[in-house]
Order: structure tokens, then sequence, then C-alpha cells
């Protein structure tokens, strides 16, 4: 049970590290093409927390510093089981999914469109790998609970 509980957080993680180390080859100066595609929705973010707040916010490449930073340490984390690496884990997707109205803004397309399935599954999938992690620490507290409850044995006297 111990190497199959192993193998599926490794290929779970998978998605996020080599997702981050992606980002982190192709991060350069600017950003990368991930500091591109965000900085149209990014700066639409940034002028209403402005407006509303007025205060600052960071550099879109500081942004996706961060999510590698999440994606890869969290993913290189969770792989051995440590649940801080899927808090990080679930921050990053708990971000994510807040700002995916802004991102994939599947609701002005029609149901016939490409573009609205591509969105809408980007969302979906986000959702689903939000509530793996949610599951998965659950169980740990579960598992960590019972083992508390389980008294010691006590020793033998002659």
């Amino acid at each position: 049970m111990g190497f199959f509980s192993f193998l599926g957080r490794l290929l779970f993680a998978s998605l996020f590290i080599l997702s981050a180390w992606q980002m982190y080859s192709e991060f350069d100066v600017h950003g990368g093409p991930a500091a591109k595609q965000l900085l149209p929705n990014y700066t639409f973010a940034k002028e209403l927390l402005a407006s509303k707040f007025g205060m600052g916010v960071v550099d879109v490449k500081d942004v996706v510093a961060a999510i590698i930073f999440f994606k890869g340490f969290g993913g290189f984390l969770f792989v051995f089981g440590n649940s801080f690496g899927a808090y990080l884990l679930i921050f990053y997707l708990v971000l994510l999914a807040t700002t995916t109205p802004f991102l994939y803004d599947f609701y002005n397309y029609n149901l016939n469109d490409p573009e609205f399935s591509i969105h809408l599954n980007d969302l979906l999938q986000i959702v689903a790998l939000l509530g793996a992690l949610l599951f998965f620490v659950g169980m740990r507290n579960t598992m960590l609970r019972r083992q508390r409850k389980k008294k010691a044995p006590k020793p033998k006297t002659n």
C-alpha cells in the first residue's frame, strides 16, 4: 500500500512539477510566455484593486515567479507525503480558481464556440485537482487522529 500511495502522489504531483519546470525554463526578464498570457487580465485586476483599495500590486513577473514556487516546491513536498506541500498546492489552486473568471472568460462565449469548452474544461480541471488535494488533506488528518486515539500498550511488570 505504501508504494502505491507514493506512486499516486508522484503521478499527481508530476502535473505540477513538470508545469513549473516548463514555466521556469521559459522564464526571462519579463516573465516569459506565462506573463504575456496573464498580462491583459492582470492589468485589469491590478487597476481594479488599485481603484478600490488604493494599494499597489506586484509586477506580473513576480506573480509568475510565485506560481513557479507554489507549483514546484509544493509538488516536490507532496510527493513525499508532506501536508505543507498539499497546502501550497491548495493555496495555488484556490487563487487560480478565484481568478479564473478573469483569466478564462468562458461566460462570454456561446455554448457552440470551441473557446467555451476549452475555458470551461480548464475551470473544471482546477476544481477537480482542488478536490483531490482536499481529499488528501482530509484523509491524512483522519489517519493522524486515529493513530493518536490508539493507546500505547502498557509495559508488563513481573
